[in-house]
């Protein structure tokens, strides 16, 4: 487990990009400002994950998913995530199956003789 509840913290980069892409580029954010939005992120990524693995478990499983994921934001009152983040979620399993597939394509044209010609011993 956890030996020190600073290890449940996101890294502060990752929350003053995620500050700064949300904001005006004329906005100020204080360092108390950024440490509380620190922590209510980490607070939000562990009840989520707390939300999610409850829901894994009821269905026998030891993984969780995306599915339990976005049923968890559901369950937790933030529909309103739920349908941009399944787009995401589409977009990304696209993604990741293009590249399988130009894997496999790659793969197969080797494998029927489609290699570089190779030069010739004189």
């Amino acid at each position: 487990m956890v030996e020190r509840i600073e290890d449940l913290n996101l890294p502060n980069a990752v929350i003053t990009r995620l500050i700064k892409e949300g904001l005006p580029d004329s906005a100020n954010v204080s360092k108390e400002a950024r440490a509380a939005i620190a922590r209510a992120a980490s607070v939000f990524v562990i009840f989520l994950t707390s939300t999610s693995t409850a829901l894994a478990r009821k269905q026998n499983h030891k993984t969780i998913t995306a599915t339990n994921i976005l049923d968890a934001l559901k369950q937790l009152e933030f529909e309103s995530f739920v349908e941009p983040l399944t787009k995401d979620l589409e977009a990304y399993r696209k993604v990741v199956k293009d590249k399988k597939d130009k894997g496999k394509k790659d793969t197969s044209a080797t494998e029927n003789g489609e290699k570089e010609a190779e030069p010739e011993a004189t």
